[in-house]
């Protein structure tokens, strides 16, 4: 029950990204639920095997080379669902981080657990 309410605040994260850059575009509510899947997938198989892989490079730019791959994954689920629409690889960029910035952010207001 917790992954598929994961999966809906991830869809509600894509749905606010239109509104905060404008470069981004998502089609419909069913649009932004497949590319939280398809993004999920990418992320859990293609990342690691592309962190792995540019390991050297990321280890000379301290880990900032993530954020680019990053981008290229986010541009990756552009080019396959229709509906999804990303400017550019910069729009990539920042749109990857205020996704990341904005899931989380919904996650921890609606799953934040109180501790006594």
């Amino acid at each position: 029950m917790r992954l598929l309410a994961i999966w809906i605040v991830n869809a509600l994260a894509l749905l606010a990204l239109p509104w905060v850059m404008p470069s981004i575009q998502v089609a419909s509510f069913s649009t932004a639920l497949i590319v939280a899947l398809v993004l999920g997938l990418i992320n859990a198989i293609l990342r690691p095997l592309l962190i792995l892989l540019t390991l050297p490079v990321t280890l000379l730019t301290l880990g900032l080379f993530i954020f680019v791959i990053n981008a290229l994954l986010f541009q990756l689920a552009d080019k396959l669902i229709d509906g999804f629409n990303v400017g550019g690889f910069w729009s990539a960029l920042i749109g990857s981080v205020l996704y990341s910035l904005i899931s989380w952010a919904l996650s921890s207001l609606f799953f934040s657990s109180k501790k006594n």
